[in-house]
């Protein structure tokens, strides 16, 4: 089999997908992204999407075994943000041009959650005028929650899967009967009928994964017709069962990093590839791994950044996983820092843009 045969196919097969995650030749992997990169350019165009990134609550009633918020991490001390805070952080991201918000919290089903977070959403389209594209990210709900939050004014959800292989997924959560794939599943399938435009995404590079595991990820991002996508390599936060695990297994060495950031590249490349008309973000996860790491994510076919908008008192406790960066700057900083990495990599920012997914509005014609 000839790389460039395989860049260059038109219906990639489940074949390919596997063979492409296996390169492990640095000129190859080169190849791979140089390819994503041109199939970024001429399907979803070299701009590159802000989604301002609210994390206002580190409160969780889930205990998944990778999470630094963890319900049982007793180390985290939580907090709610003030809802004027938050609005002032929505305000100042209207302000300066990042088009869309990400509201992100640790995991809640109560009636008080929802109700508020349906509040959030019409203030938000208040103050910006109808013109802040409103994206969630705050778990497993019920249908009527998720169509509460759509008619409020949210109209992009983002739900990760984290994996493809229900199997895998119950050694990654407690078997509580409140962990469940196939729940986790149906709530994308409500988010796609009520009219969302649907994100997932996984983890790469997880304990007991395997290059066939990832390429039926992929196939799953296809299967459920997601619009966006949003997956990065593990990172480990200390103060978890997993993360524990993988140290000491020797897991977490120089080495174990450096193949969990190929294969977090990889993925965003052979999705890209796959799926052409996808928004995929450079994730947060690839920095933490690499100080150039979310260039390498746009570089490799992303055309997505999150850059973080959290009220900075809270942004130390809203720790998914260590050396997670930007921990101390300011939105300001934030921003500035962002903008000179999209220019580096020759991308422009779509300031004062929702920046949908393609895939969404190309998928209503057919």
């Amino acid at each position: 089999m000839l790389l460039a045969d395989v860049l260059y196919k038109k219906d990639l097969t489940r074949d390919d997908l596997i063979y492409l995650l296996s390169l492990t030749d640095a000129d190859e992997m080169q190849a791979l992204y140089d390819r994503a990169y041109e199939v970024k350019a001429a399907n979803v165009g070299r701009v590159v999407y802000y989604r301002g990134l609210i994390e206002f609550s580190n409160r969780c009633i889930k205990n998944c075994l990778y999470c630094g918020i963890r319900r049982d991490n007793d180390e985290v001390e939580r907090f709610d943000t003030d809802r004027d805070d938050i609005l002032a952080m929505a305000k100042w991201a209207y302000d300066n041009q990042y088009g869309s918000l990400t509201l992100q919290s640790g995991e809640r089903q109560d009636e008080a959650f929802i109700d508020y977070i349906e509040g959030l959403v019409r203030d938000i389209k208040a103050l910006s005028h109808g013109e802040l594209g409103i994206t969630l990210c705050v778990g497993e709900q019920d249908e009527a929650a998720y169509r509460r939050w759509f008619e409020a004014g949210a109209h992009r959800y983002l739900l990760r899967i984290e994996t493809s292989n229900p199997a895998l997924y119950a050694k990654l959560h407690p078997q509580d009967g409140h962990h469940q794939w196939q729940v986790r599943k149906n709530c994308l399938d409500v988010l796609r009928a009520i009219g969302y435009q649907v994100g997932t995404g996984d983890m790469s590079g997880l304990p007991g994964q395997t290059i066939e595991d990832l390429a039926d990820d992929i196939l799953f991002y296809r299967d459920m017709d997601i619009d966006m996508i949003g997956m990065g390599p593990y990172v480990v936060h200390h103060n978890t069962p997993l993360g524990k695990a993988v140290v000491a297994q020797g897991l977490d060495s120089a080495e174990g990093k450096r193949r969990r950031l190929e294969l977090g590249l990889k993925m965003i490349a052979v999705t890209r590839l796959f799926l052409p008309d996808v928004n995929i973000a450079s994730t947060t996860a690839l920095q933490a791994l690499h100080p150039m790491g979310r260039e390498l994510g746009l570089k490799a076919g992303a055309n997505v950044l999150m850059p973080i908008v959290t009220v900075p008192k809270f942004r130390s406790q809203y720790l998914l996983y260590d050396n997670k960066p930007c921990v101390e700057d300011t939105p300001g900083q934030c921003k500035n820092c962002l903008a000179a990495r999209v220019a580096s990599v020759g991308d422009t920012v779509g300031l004062g843009q929702w920046g949908d997914s393609p895939h969404f509005f190309h998928k209503q014609k057919t």
